[in-house]
């Protein structure tokens, strides 16, 4: 906190700056009348203290590890060991996944990070008549246990970090993933990893929901529940703001609407009977970094001191890990341009640069060429190597928090905090995150700002290079890689092997098992497991809870 007669010095040298400052200015004009960042919040000319007049750094700041977090989640964060260095891969079968799964942990990556296609998503096998044309196309198909196996062949499960982006179907995806570790000599409680498992979210942001909200929170809630007692080291959920910010959020509205979501969850676990501290350590968040690397340092701070006060003061959680805000973070698919593709190894540099500053737990980059189509073995691996010279050779992963303390950095902490604050204030007032999403708040409060920044761009107020400035001819695009249209076949002929060879007396039995516990309130894991086991696949199991529960409508005109 700084005196109050330091702080009239600095507000009458800062007076004495701005009277320079105009007559300087009319030798040498700004290059604009206004300036912003990325998501269009002012941005001062010059931060003194004056800025942070209420500053306190035991309150605002404390030390790396302790309460309030906002210097990070680790006394000693990458001095003790880097960031996981995730590469998101998954395309056509399960065999060629495989094969790129261990490509990237030979070229470095210390973990996997898994895509599934769209009828994966969605929870259809990929002879059902609406997975027609996309098996394999944005990620692996995923039909059953016999799939996972090809998938994860040869890859220890002990010995990797797995993170799964699936959300409707969550709770199949995990069982499989168990599942397959059994079956290799794995224990449950000895698997590391995440499933995103954040389905409002999907509702927000997304669309790849399957079930109405009441029973897509209760498996959710029985995903904390069972892990918190067989896999004790799994993250039952990645609540996702990555999606939000692709929707075109701000920054303040992907920490508030992240956190609003957050909420949520550990309101429906209470509900359900969960103590706090009994799952809230094993929750974790994925946020989104873009360009304005100033902006989202400030960004993941702002989101993890908020957090922590949030779970503290609205929840009474005691385990210090309750409060620790752990996140992943993607690199901004939305930044990449089509145009002159190059240039997106810089903006993923400058975006894998923010995560790093702003104290991320596991970091995946895309590559240059994903916004043309899936990206090359070559592509992906200099997406890679970006975050291993940031971790090597920049220097920024060699002190806790660097940019702590700057009046910048401390004035944006600040404002983004309050601003996603006054968002979860609001959406309390609605009655909750599921009542904001359904009366459609939270998605217009999102469109209204991608709206605001797509005119800023086409009226030039906003310069994206290559596509609305400093342009040139370019030839069309070579090299992509294209999924070969026989992967639907190849995945209809595996259906039809496997149900020749599985015992399907057991299967009926253990999806009636099923059923009968969806009319109940029973934990659904075990139900789930067991049909896996079985070799049930995932639209035989998705459709036993989809005639329970019914599906998900969108009811809300925006």
């Amino acid at each position: 906190m700084f005196e109050k007669e330091k702080l009239a010095q600095i507000k009458e040298s800062f007076d004495s700056y701005n009277a320079k400052m105009e007559k300087s200015l009319e030798k040498r004009p700004e290059r604009k009348t206004v300036f912003e960042t990325g998501s269009g919040a002012p941005v001062n000319r010059l931060y003194t203290p004056a800025d942070i007049p209420d500053f306190d750094y035991m309150t605002d700041l404390g030390i790396p590890g302790s309460y309030p977090y906002t210097r990070g989640v680790q006394t000693n964060m990458y001095r003790g060991r880097f960031w996981t260095m995730r590469m998101y891969a998954g395309f056509a079968t399960a065999e060629e996944s495989n094969k790129r799964y261990k490509y990237l942990i030979e070229q470095g990556s210390m973990g996997l990070s898994v895509a599934f296609d769209l009828p994966t998503q969605i929870g259809y096998d990929s002879d059902h008549p609406l997975s027609e044309g996309e098996v394999g196309k944005v990620g692996v198909a995923i039909d059953s246990l016999a799939d996972m196996e090809i998938l994860f062949g040869g890859i220890p499960l002990d010995k990797v970090s797995t993170s799964m982006t699936i959300n409707a179907p969550a709770s199949v995806l995990l069982a499989m993933y168990i599942a397959v570790a059994e079956k290799q000599g794995v224990t449950a409680d000895q698997l590391r990893g995440t499933i995103q498992n954040d389905i409002l979210k999907e509702y927000i942001a997304r669309g790849t929901y399957i079930f109405p909200t009441e029973p897509s929170m209760r498996l959710i809630t029985n995903i904390f529940e069972y892990c918190s007692k067989e896999v004790p080291q799994w993250n039952t959920i990645s609540i996702s703001g990555y999606h939000i910010r692709e929707a075109g959020s701000t920054a303040a509205q992907e920490v508030g609407f992240t956190l609003a979501d957050g909420i949520a969850y550990v309101d429906a676990a209470i509900k359900a009977g969960l103590d706090v501290d009994t799952f809230a350590p094993r929750l974790s968040f994925f946020f989104n970094a873009h360009n304005d690397i100033l902006e989202e340092v400030a960004k993941f701070r702002a989101a993890r001191r908020l957090w922590a006060k949030i779970m503290k003061e609205r929840f009474g959680a005691k385990d210090a890990k309750s409060m620790a805000l752990k996140f992943h973070t993607q690199t901004g698919g939305s930044t990449l341009t089509a145009q002159q593709p190059e240039n997106n190894i810089v903006r993923v540099a400058i975006q894998t640069l923010a995560a790093v500053l702003g104290g991320t737990q596991s970091l995946h980059t895309n590559s240059k060429d994903e916004a043309l189509a899936l990206p090359t073995e070559d592509s992906v691996r200099v997406a890679l190597r970006t975050q291993q010279i940031v971790a090597y050779e920049s220097g920024a992963a060699d002190t806790v928090d660097p940019l702590a303390g700057s009046y910048y950095i401390e004035a944006k902490t600040k404002e983004i905090e309050e601003a996603a604050m006054e968002y979860i204030k609001k959406i309390d007032e609605i009655g909750g995150a599921p009542k904001a999403i359904d009366n459609g708040y939270i998605q217009q409060e999102i469109m209204d700002a991608a709206y605001n920044y797509q005119k800023d761009i086409e009226a030039g107020k906003r310069i994206i290079v290559g596509m609305n400035k400093f342009q040139i001819k370019e030839e069309a695009p070579k090299g992509l890689l294209r999924v070969d249209p026989s992967v639907g076949e190849l995945q209809k002929q595996k259906l039809v092997d496997l149900r020749a060879k599985r015992d399907n007396s057991l299967v009926q039995a253990k999806l009636e098992a099923l059923r009968t516990a969806c009319q109940g309130d029973e934990n659904l894991m075990p139900f789930i497991l067991d049909a896996v086991r079985a070799y049930g696949t995932l639209g035989e199991i998705c459709g036993v809870m989809r005639e329970v529960f019914g599906e998900y409508q969108q009811s809300v005109k925006l």
